[in-house]
């Protein structure tokens, strides 16, 4: 297919749900106000650990949302999806009848599925010493029913695919939609991420050493990240179809680029982010003078900090744009995260600020001079093109750039 057959590719609606807010608009205005989700857990009884805070959503009723789904027959992450999927489209303002009339796909990424469900199948299992299990139970655990859950809601004909590429998996979707509507393969995509709270990701990150009570990002005294939960959806249409219906158009999906490097399992490569940066720019046809802002993946660990501040350097040079973590307010909400950085990079563009990094203290000054981190509250910016950071374990990386439509 020739570039200039090619679709151009716009974001129409925008579904959340989060520690700090459901919905588009909470959401944004809490992350506007540099407002924390992190809280003690509540969902397990987390008195065995050294850590015992996290992003958890506290208010989220999902008969509330979903018009479909029985909530009771799927597992939290795939409840995150398939609501955040709904609000999407209602803001959106699109008839759900012609996104089932046509073909629709989704993607939801994450990062462990329904560990929780899968845990309690498990305990299920051995209580009844072997027992064959109940079959909605074992429909429900597979982490490819986050998508199904999605196509479910929304009576969608389209593929169902999940992306298991962890935390930069929400931006994997983003561009594997984007290329589906742009080749004209499908007429509309969902595109986000889910993941839930449990012990199982507690207790990983814990034993690794890396959770702490706060997620400072790019502070001198951070000591790691904050596990968390939530989901999130983008509504992706053809240019040409949102214009005639008149339709709100948060921003345009420019273009994205992966990089793979396998370097180490847990630790950033700053020479890998920095090819995964090149490459987006590529794709979106920007330069780097051109990016007005950088939603980080900023985990506040101290290993990723540096390599990611290092990477953008290696592309930016002394005019790195300013960027900044908005997990210092909902933790890592692992799959979700930079489905979130996404959202908040088309309302940055919408509303004109930059997103905050509400922890930030004193800047780590290995991180050298001269970049803004955005600390405490949002600062008013005009943002035409953002760049939106996914770093993942195993050096899979996605950044996904997005521009006002001109």
């Amino acid at each position: 297919m020739s570039e200039q057959s090619l679709r151009r590719v716009v974001v129409t609606g925008l579904g959340v749900v989060s520690s700090i807010g459901i919905g588009v608009e909470p959401f944004t205005a809490s992350i506007r106000a540099g407002r924390s989700g992190v809280s003690p857990i509540s969902s397990f009884d987390a008195s065995s650990y050294e850590r015992r805070n996290a992003g958890e959503v506290k208010d989220f009723v999902p008969e509330e949302i979903l018009e479909t789904l029985t909530a009771a027959d799927w597992g939290r992450s795939a409840q995150f999806a398939a609501a955040a999927a709904r609000l999407a489209v209602q803001d959106a303002g699109i008839d759900p009848a012609l996104l089932s009339a046509g073909v629709t796909g989704s993607a939801v990424g994450t990062a462990s599925g329904e560990p929780s469900l899968l845990a309690d199948l498990g305990e299920s299992w051995l209580a009844a010493g072997g027992a064959e299990l109940a079959t909605e139970q074992v429909r429900a655990a597979p982490a490819s029913m986050l998508a199904v859950a999605v196509n479910h809601e929304l009576d969608l004909s389209g593929e169902a695919i999940t992306f298991g590429t962890a935390c930069s998996a929400s931006n994997y979707a983003l561009g594997y939609g984007y290329d589906m509507i742009r080749t004209g393969e499908t007429d509309f995509f969902l595109a986000g991420g889910a993941d839930a709270v449990s012990r199982t990701t507690h207790h990983g990150f814990s034993g690794l050493g890396i959770v702490a009570d706060e997620l400072r990002a790019f502070d001198a005294e951070r000591t790691g990240m904050v596990t968390a939960e939530g989901g999130v959806s983008l509504l992706l249409e053809p240019l040409e179809h949102a214009v005639a219906r008149g339709a709100r158009i948060y921003a345009e999906v420019l273009g994205y680029g992966l990089s793979c490097d396998g370097e180490h399992m847990t630790n950033p490569d700053a020479g890998s982010i920095a090819r995964c940066i090149r490459a987006a720019h590529e794709s979106a046809g920007v330069k780097p003078d051109e990016i007005d802002y950088i939603c980080a993946h900023g985990t506040g660990t101290p290993a990723n900090d540096v390599a990611e501040v290092a990477g953008a350097r290696d592309v930016f040079g002394d005019s790195v744009p300013p960027i900044s973590s908005i997990k210092s307010m909902l933790g890592h909400t692992m799959g979700a995260s930079s489905g979130l950085g996404s959202v908040i990079c088309c309302k940055a563009i919408e509303e004109g600020f930059l997103p905050p990094t509400s922890n930030l203290r004193t800047v780590d000054p290995e991180l050298g001079t001269g970049v803004d981190f955005v600390p405490g509250t949002a600062k008013a910016a005009t943002v035409d093109i953002a760049e939106n950071h996914g770093l993942a374990f195993g050096g899979n990386n996605a950044v996904v750039i997005l521009g006002r439509v001109a």
